[in-house]
């Protein structure tokens, strides 16, 4: 095992993950990356709903692909039903979802991240944050800890059944070959923290409590109180997860089935369609809750740990609330929604989605026996909840990193966020952030007009949340501009700028850009009835497929109906870029480190205190802070011209 590194990365989930792939890539073919995991068997792991995408997730997975990301491709090579949401409404606000092999998918993020030759994965914890004069400079790892190498890491074999289990072969299948024996320090130039839902974690189950943030796994306590000793302000927030029940107990017969999108469409620019999708298609069902079902659960509050007083945590998830949340918030509900999706190709769990609890075990089993189709279900585990600390993000840039530490970044939910697509983009950002600290060079911010990463990392420096975030388009007010189907153009050539993205997906990128070029000339030189092309794809009732004919077939339809979207979009979009630049000067200009609000005469009390609290970096997250009115922003920007 190396003494140093340029990055270490401590957490095998989808912000560690995504965060050392994005570093190594960055610092190229000389940098190192260690990633640090409890149990690298786990890397990768969906701990909840087997599913990538959705509404405004799916805008966000293809960013990170945009950027040269790992998650798009492993949803690719591991789902199981494609799906894309809200099609009948405008392209703006249509996500991509995928069903996926929970199993495969975690196989799939091991044997990318073993493929990497700059990233090595250590098998152990970390007893302490290594600080001297305000950076952080390495890590202290208890003794045994040590690299593992992968027993698979270039072929597909990751996707098939070991011959001793139904489960797929993890590359991760080993004991760390030469641990060390004593603690020993890692130096690093960088530090990036993404500990998940395993910070002082505790599992819940009505009355009994156990410790850890994910069944099977154990409890990372030590990282808190390092936090703590350097300053960091803590916060606790829960999450939960449903039953999962044996589906061959199940009379699905008897259920509306959901089927995917034929023909699916991938998540990555880089799959290839031609062996698309890889795995059996399937069916997912639906079910709901009653009437008498809510009234048990009222009737069994008391014996539910948040409302029994049994969680210290601060609040839960309001956009994935537990069963016991959505009775009690909306009580004049006679139903609730419940989905069964298989979770993978080769066992027979069904996951429960809608009906997330920490109720006791005979309460899960009257819940669940009581929907349609599950009369006589068997649970194959119950629902639980899961308190965890994390750091309120209000103490980090937009870049991920802290503005306690130098050096040390945050990312995934450690910085109160739910979700793998969140704590993927957050790694991403983090990931190649770490990387410039490491290497001399400036960090990267993105914009609110140019991703919904930077939406997401905005949000999260200028508003503090009070349950854990989760990414709706609704909070891009550029949605127009931030389109699943256009990520490529907004971000591919920032990701090559960065050491991002590869030959291979930069030759793709300028192939399909000048696909694109040649539609949009075809569409304004050809002409029908006296009309161009173009302005026959502007009328709503024009399909793509219409289109695509009357181009004789010349180009991809997927292409064709991008095109027709940006056309249909033109007057609103050229008004929304001409905003954009009106505002982009104010927004970016930078607030120094050094000004003191206390200085800046007239500003009210509760301005400085807003800003000492957030410590903004520009203009217009200062603009964006709760608290701040436009008179406060004059006095700011009054004082930074005076030079503060």
């Amino acid at each position: 095992m190396r003494t140093h590194y340029d990055v270490i990365v401590i957490g095998g989930g989808h912000a560690g993950t995504e965060g050392a792939w994005a570093a190594a890539n960055a610092l190229g073919a000389a940098g190192t990356v260690a990633l640090i995991t409890m149990e690298p068997r786990r890397i990768g792991t969906m701990s909840c709903n087997p599913a990538i995408g959705g509404l405004a997730k799916g805008q966000m997975v293809r960013e990170i692909d945009a950027l040269g990301g790992i998650m798009g491709l492993a949803t690719d090579a591991t789902g199981i039903q494609f799906r894309m949401l809200n099609t009948s409404k405008g392209a703006a606000v249509r996500g991509p979802r995928a069903q996926c092999d929970k199993d495969r998918y975690a196989c799939e993020i091991q044997r990318r991240i073993a493929s990497h030759p700059s990233i090595d994965v250590i098998a152990g914890t970390i007893d302490d944050i290594v600080v001297r004069d305000g950076r952080c400079v390495g890590v202290l790892l208890p003794p045994g800890a040590g690299v593992v190498g992968a027993s698979t890491a270039s072929d597909d074999n990751h996707l098939l059944p070991s011959a001793s289990s139904s489960s797929p072969r993890p590359p991760y299948a080993q004991p760390p070959s030469d641990p060390c024996p004593t603690a020993t320090t890692l130096s690093a130039s960088a530090v990036l923290l993404t500990t998940g839902t395993f910070m002082r974690a505790l599992m819940h189950t009505g009355e009994r409590i156990s410790s850890g943030g994910r069944v099977g796994e154990g409890s990372a306590v030590g990282i808190s109180a390092c936090l703590k000793r350097l300053g960091f302000e803590l916060g606790r927030l829960k999450t939960g997860t449903p039953p999962r029940l044996d589906r061959r107990s199940l009379h699905l017969d008897r259920l509306p089935g959901q089927t995917g999108d034929a023909p699916p469409i991938p998540f990555s620019d880089c799959t290839d369609l031609a062996a698309f999708p890889r795995l059996p298609q399937v069916l997912c069902w639906e079910t709901h809750t009653s009437a008498a079902t809510h009234e048990l659960i009222r009737a069994n509050l008391h014996r539910a740990p948040m409302y029994a007083g049994q969680v210290d945590a601060e609040c839960g998830p309001r956009y994935c609330p537990s069963i016991e949340d959505k009775v009690v918030r909306f009580g004049d509900r006679t139903e609730h929604h419940v989905f069964l999706e298989p979770e993978t190709l080769h066992t027979d769990e069904i996951y429960c989605n809608g009906i997330s609890t920490s109720l006791p075990e005979d309460v899960q089993d009257a819940i669940v026996h009581a929907l349609p189709g599950c009369e006589d279900a068997v649970i194959l585990r119950y629902g639980y909840a899961v308190e965890y600390d994390m750091v309120w993000p209000h103490q980090i840039d937009a870049t991920g990193e802290t503005k306690l530490v130098a050096g040390l970044f945050l990312a995934g939910q450690i910085n109160g966020t739910s979700g793998y697509e969140e704590a993927g983009a957050q790694g991403l950002i983090a990931g190649v952030n770490a990387a410039n600290v490491a290497r001399g060079r400036p960090t990267v911010r993105l914009g609110r007009d140019q991703a919904y990463l930077g939406v997401l990392m905005d949000d999260l420096v200028t508003r503090t949340p009070r349950e854990p975030y989760r990414m709706f388009t609704s909070r891009a007010e550029h949605r127009l501009l931030l389109r699943a189907d256009n990520a490529d153009d907004r971000l591919t050539p920032l990701g090559r700028e960065l050491g991002l993205v590869d030959d291979a997906r930069w030759a793709a990128y300028q192939h399909r850009s000048a696909e694109l070029e040649a539609i949009r000339l075809a569409l304004r030189t050809t002409r029908r009835d006296g009309r161009s092309l173009a302005e026959v794809a502007r009328r709503p009732e024009t399909t793509a497929a219409a289109m695509a004919v009357e181009l004789e077939g010349r180009f991809p339809l997927a292409l064709v109906e991008r095109v027709m979207t940006d056309l249909r979009y033109e007057g609103y979009v050229t008004r929304q870029q001409n905003e954009i630049r009106r505002q982009r000067d104010g927004e970016r200009h930078p607030i120094p480190p050094t000004l003191d609000p206390s200085s800046i005469i007239g500003l009210r009390t509760e301005a400085v205190e807003v800003l000492r609290r957030f410590r903004p970096a520009t203009m217009g997250q200062a603009s964006r802070l709760a608290g701040i009115t436009p008179g406060d922003m004059t006095l700011l920007a009054m004082a930074i011209r005076r030079g503060g």
